[in-house]
């Protein structure tokens, strides 16, 4: 559960979680466009989410996977009231719980351990984001393949080779090659 946080009492949570609303998408839906400004964010509960920016040829490059009990969210956009640059896409029919920017706002400020939480969310996500972008740099493709592999199986299962391919920084027939050679040489890696 996204909300895992040690100092939460039971009535803060049944506030926070009465303010969620379930809602569904469908593959191929977007949650976010480019340009567009963000005015809630979501949890996973079932699917696979990508978010993806077009870089200055207009291909697209995927910046993120969102699996099941992540928040779905565009920081930037959300809490700085600015439009995106991203896009957040559907890969699978998804169910997510939507909060909305404007009720988080309001229970941000009445329940002092939602604060903490978020304090302590945005820390995490700040060390994952640059950690991912300090192995683009120190890892090989394949041990980012690897991890990507280890850390969220759903995305290899279900995601399209280039969009997985373009997350890791490579071509698809570069990861086509990587993992020809992870089925016949498991073990040399």
């Amino acid at each position: 559960m996204c909300y895992d946080f040690p100092f939460f009492l039971q009535e803060e949570l049944d506030e926070i979680f009465q303010a969620h609303e379930k809602v569904f998408f469908q593959k191929g839906d977007f949650i976010l466009e480019e340009g567009k400004t963000a005015n809630e964010y979501y949890i996973l509960e079932k699917g696979l989410v990508r978010s993806f920016v077009n870089d200055f040829n207009g291909n697209e490059v995927t910046t993120h996977f969102f699996v099941e009990n992540e928040v779905i969210i565009e920081v930037s956009s959300l809490f700085q009231r600015i439009p995106t640059q991203e896009n957040i896409v559907c890969i699978t029919d998804c169910e997510c719980w939507k909060f909305d920017f404007e009720t988080f706002q309001e229970l941000f400020h009445k329940i002092p351990n939602l604060r903490e939480w978020g304090r302590a969310w945005m820390s995490q996500q700040l060390f994952v984001y640059k950690q991912r972008s300090v192995e683009m740099f120190t890892l090989s493709a394949t041990k980012r393949y690897l991890n990507l592999l280890e850390q969220k199986p759903h995305v290899i299962q279900f995601a399209p080779l280039k969009q997985i391919a373009s997350y890791l920084g490579v071509t698809d027939t570069s990861l086509s090659r990587i993992r020809k050679e992870l089925v016949s040489h498991p073990n040399k890696n």
